[in-house]
């Protein structure tokens, strides 16, 4: 097939990589000049493990190309995917502008049926919205579709390739044809390709990542609780993940969630319930939880050192807000350093490939090792905000030669074992688990 997508973020890169990997033609359409330049000459934008192979392999058998004009990417296709942002507006709404722009576009520019294709994350109605968007300019055939991503950063080639399940929102029997036709390689070991009405595929994506963001801060709460009763959440979470019907997955304890879907999908969702006057009390109450956990282990911090860290020098392990991506929207890490910060410590921070993009946003507020270990010189304690596998089975020999006296660390991702960190001498703080005193 002949496929055009919109858009060369995240979601547009990996879903015009991974459709190109299966044979098809497809042409990438960005208005960033630079980015599309660098596409083209082979230069990945992003960070995605598995992905710079098959980009590469696919621009040099020119079944992927890239361009700034539009006109010139959809001329041939039969399917345009529409991957671009929706980002939060000050209300928590989803602001629909860039999507709404394409579609009033390609009413001028459209010539004979296409698809187009809702991929972006978008409210329920946005399809119909696209769809009125074309017609101001154009008579022709055409169906507005509604296909969303279920990408999870640091595994996204896996889970397009592999999908557990696809869902495509279309009343067009046209259109149907197409799409099966496409993910037909996709799902070739009997995962269902999911048909429905538009709004049902466009709610799908919400209630799906909201379910998620419950699920964690759920565990959130009762890790809170474990460290007030004398529980162990790590205990917890086995006796009820053992259980079918909840199942072992996001029932990890931590500092909150971020990224680029949980919080912003929870956020619309909630704003979508207000619009048709229905409060959505859980969801409104997973935001307040997640808000207040990402400080949970600056709170443990200021505890320790009776409320005054000003002065205080912490080395921070991990930036990003989850491991094998460079993505630092909404991460806890950054939450964590405003407030340490704004306390008057200064923060060494590492991370494998988030300091460029945190450098980018904040500079020199804090500081940047060249390793892990690094961060460690002459600092009064260590905290874990991302749990990349290196930091998992650290040396701990060097980590003493570098922390010395100041044994002390505050996980809050639960890396390391309580009882082998007493053994080791360290104070160790986690989440939901008791304490290590030395």
């Amino acid at each position: 097939m002949k496929i055009a997508v919109v858009g060369t973020g995240y979601v547009g890169l990996v879903t015009g990589t991974c459709f190109a990997e299966t044979g098809n033609k497809v042409a990438c359409v960005d208005i960033d000049k630079s980015k599309v330049e660098k596409l083209s000459g082979g230069q990945i934008t992003i960070y995605e493990p598995g992905l710079e192979k098959i980009f590469l392999r696919n621009i040099k058998e020119r079944r992927l190309k890239f361009t700034t004009q539009l006109e010139e990417a959809i001329e041939d296709a039969e399917i345009i995917f529409l991957a671009l942002p929706t980002p939060p507006g000050a209300d928590g709404s989803a602001d629909l502008k860039y999507v709404l722009g394409v579609a009033d576009h390609l009413g001028k520019i459209l010539k004979g049926y296409k698809v187009i294709v809702n991929k972006s994350t978008v409210p329920v109605g946005t399809a119909d919205k696209v769809s009125a968007a074309i017609a101001k300019n154009y008579t022709g055939e055409y169906d507005v579709v509604s296909n969303p991503e279920f990408l999870r950063e640091g595994v996204a080639v896996d889970d397009f390739m592999k999908p557990d399940r696809v869902v495509v929102g279309t009343r067009s029997e046209r259109a149907k044809k197409l799409m099966s036709d496409l993910y037909a390689p996709f799902v070739r070991q009997g995962n269902p390709v999911i048909f429905m009405d538009e709004r049902s595929s466009e709610l799908t994506k919400y209630a799906a990542n909201s379910f998620l963001a419950t699920k964690i801060s759920f565990m959130n709460e009762i890790a809170q609780l474990c460290e007030r009763m004398g529980a162990d959440v790590d205990m917890v979470r086995r006796g009820i993940g053992s259980d079918d019907r909840i199942g072992k997955r996001f029932l990890f304890p931590g500092i909150g969630y971020g990224g680029s879907c949980f919080p912003k999908d929870v956020q619309a969702l909630v704003k979508s319930s207000d619009e048709v006057n229905y409060a959505f009390e859980i969801l409104k109450a997973v935001e307040k939880v997640n808000a207040n956990q990402k400080l949970h282990l600056v709170e443990k911090i200021k505890a320790y050192y009776n409320g005054n860290i000003a002065e205080k020098q912490f080395a921070l392990w991990g930036l990003a807000f989850k491991p094998n991506t460079d993505d630092i929207r909404e991460a806890p890490a950054l939450s964590i350093i405003d407030a340490l910060t704004s306390a008057g410590a200064t923060v060494t921070a590492y991370d494998p490939e988030a300091m460029p993009n945190v450098k980018a946003q904040i500079g020199d507020k804090i500081k940047y090792a060249a390793n892990q270990y690094d961060a460690l010189q002459n600092v009064d304690a260590l905290i874990i905000a991302t749990e990349w596998s290196e930091f998992r089975t650290p040396d701990f020999e060097q980590m003493d030669q570098q922390l010395k006296s100041n044994k002390i660390i505050f996980d809050g991702r639960n890396l390391f074992d309580v009882v082998k960190m007493k053994e080791l001498g360290y104070y160790y703080e986690s989440i939901g688990r008791a304490g290590s005193d030395r």
